[in-house]
């Protein structure tokens, strides 16, 4: 193809510019380099390999672990006129035998496949038969044994820098620290490679985290006043709890599906495509969703239960908003959520190394739900990025949290720690303080203890938050063998001896930072322009169901909008609208301008 870049990006793409260091990247490829791109969800990741892989001789190989959604990405660039197709365990037979068919005689531009597929004997020795343009890693980070999304097939692509060693490489993901991404220089052969890092902040998303008291109520409000007719997910740690919240919100008459490893094969696949092609859905899922997804018009993200680590928090809560409208990132969470991601931790079969790291990362989770400055400030400094103090869209600058002098509480809690021999769980140790007549403190005799009663100027659960917030922040440990028995430990000293004082968060009841945020649809469109909007969405969901693709591969939101605002009149118009090129202006432009003409007739 005798192009350049920027003419690839507007005729085929239908956009007038690069954003960041895309051009920079697609330089590196188009004379062989390697590159190692991190660049956040919705930041244009896959032009980087697709345009080069248009321009150079042969065909692109991307990797991808995501099976389930390489039939949408492969339908969204064929609808660009893109010769693209996938080779994964999904194809029949006969199917994979036109792939391997197309791919001899030059017929692909494009050819997603699983890394499983890729590392077996029969696929190696064909890709060495062909002309092939690039090698591009999605979701590199999958290399990384200390990461969220941990693939054992990627430690094999090492065999691509060794049997194709003239062929350019680049791994990209949206979440990598500093060590995540040496792993991935040294799995995957990158130490030449130029380093591309963007910005990780997601400006539109707002950062609100709270603590637990009646989750499913709480997730109730959230819902009805803020995301009523909006697309979200909502993450859960257990399969089970997944199934039950998916089911109540059902009851509460939203439109809402399960995903976990635990259901079929079939049963996964039919609620991604309809999160994926219907609005308004709401899926529930463990983390084992959401990897690739596309859908541009995610409104919110929520987790009822702790993440594991920050990497896991910013990459889920990063499917958010993709589109650049504002969306929103909801967090509760509890003391029970801490002792049990502890336990799990400690209960586990990995090496001392892997423990003292997975704990670091977890402890690093947890200062972020405990701080009372700026989260997007703290949340972007753990990827190395500074930051303004304030960003003004988290609800720590929104409604900053108050704070009180709880040095001599958190004395007192510590102090019963130690006296009823460091191996009880917070609720019995809350009754000890609270001086409560129950049997097992009499059994134990603890009701002679110097600490018994002593803490009747706090109730319940202001206790309950002074223990969570000492876990939280490494005054107390949590014993997997007494079943979350807590106990101090050397950073205990300084605090239980007066040698320092600690501030401590107040709990709030609520914390609504927009009490009433429309949908993006309800938000943008003005009344005057509402009958055009729902007219090109209707056409826009007739092609999309006709060719059974997600809406957005035909249009996103964002070239709706356009042709609401710039009413084009005429295929050289139509051009102009972001997200149009050449194919789509074939396939879909009479049908489009023709919706326009009849409005602007109609006024």
């Amino acid at each position: 193809m005798n192009s350049s870049p920027e003419q690839v990006l507007k005729d085929i793409f239908g956009y007038e510019q690069f954003r960041g260091p895309q051009r920079e990247i697609i330089d590196e490829l188009m004379v062989c380099r390697h590159a190692l791109v991190l660049m956040p969800t919705g930041g244009g990741k896959s032009l980087c390999y697709q345009i080069p892989s248009l321009l150079r001789s042969g065909v692109g190989i991307v990797i991808s672990p995501l099976i389930a959604l390489m039939q949408d990405q492969v339908d969204a660039l064929r609808e660009l006129g893109v010769r693209a197709s996938f080779l994964n365990s999904s194809l029949p037979p006969e199917a994979q035998r036109d792939v391997v068919q197309a791919l001899r005689t030059g017929g692909l531009d494009l050819l997603y496949v699983a890394p499983e597929r890729l590392n077996q004997p029969s696929t190696l020795d064909l890709l060495r038969s062909l002309d092939i343009a690039l090698f591009a890693i999605d979701e590199a980070h999958c290399v990384s044994q200390w990461g969220h999304d941990f693939r054992v097939d990627y430690l094999q692509l090492s065999i691509l820098q060794e049997q194709f060693p003239a062929v350019p490489r680049i791994a990209l993901t949206a979440t990598a620290d500093a060590n995540t991404r040496a792993e991935i220089v040294e799995r995957l052969g990158l130490s030449e490679a130029r380093h591309f890092v963007s910005g990780f902040d997601r400006p539109n998303i707002q950062y609100r985290i709270t603590q637990k008291q009646n989750p499913r109520q709480q997730l109730m409000r959230f819902l009805r006043r803020e995301h009523e007719k909006d697309a979200g997910i909502v993450y859960c740690l257990s399969r089970k709890k997944v199934d039950d919240t998916a089911a109540w919100l059902v009851e509460q008459g939203f439109d809402a599906v399960p995903y976990h490893a635990g259901l079929t094969a079939e049963v996964r696949q039919r609620n991604q495509q309809r999160f994926l092609r219907e609005d308004s859905v709401i899926v529930v899922a463990t983390i084992a969703f959401g990897m690739g997804i596309d859908k541009p018009d995610v409104r919110f993200i929520v987790h009822l239960d702790l993440p594991k680590s920050l990497e896991a928090y910013y990459q889920e809560t990063g499917r958010a908003g993709r589109d650049g409208e504002p969306a929103t990132a909801w967090m509760v969470y509890g003391l029970q959520d801490v002792i049990m991601l502890r336990q799990m931790m400690d209960g586990s079969q990995g090496n001392e190394k892997f423990k003292r790291v997975e704990r670091a990362k977890l402890d690093a989770m947890l200062g972020l739900c405990e701080i009372t400055s700026c989260r997007r400030q703290a949340l972007l400094h753990y990827f190395g990025e500074d930051t303004p103090e304030y960003c003004g869209n988290c609800d720590a600058c929104l409604t900053p949290a108050p704070t009180w002098d709880g040095t001599e509480a958190a004395r007192k809690a510590l102090s019963c720690v130690y006296r009823t021999g460091q191996r009880f769980g917070v609720n019995y140790l809350i009754d000890v303080l609270l001086g409560v007549e129950s049997d097992k403190i009499f059994q134990n005799a603890h009701q002679h203890l110097s600490t018994y009663g002593i803490g009747k100027e706090l109730e319940g659960n202001a206790w309950r938050s002074v223990f969570r917030q000492l876990v939280a922040r490494g005054y107390l440990n949590v014993d997997h063998a007494t079943y979350g028995g807590l106990h101090l430990n050397e950073k205990s000293r300084g605090l239980l001896k007066g040698e320092e004082r600690i501030d401590l968060r107040i709990d709030v009841q609520e914390v609504l930072a927009k009490p009433e945020k429309k949908s993006r649809s309800s938000h943008k469109v003005a009344d005057a322009d509402r009958l055009l909007w729902d007219a090109l969405r209707q056409c826009r969901k007739a092609f999309a169901d006709e060719k059974d693709v997600p809406p957005y591969v035909i249009f996103h939101d964002a070239s709706l909008m356009d042709m609401v605002h710039y009413r084009p009149l005429t295929e050289q118009q139509f051009l102009s609208i972001s997200g149009v090129g050449q194919s789509k202006l074939e396939k879909y432009g009479e049908a489009f301008l023709q919706v326009i003409r009849e409005h602007e007739a109609g006024h």
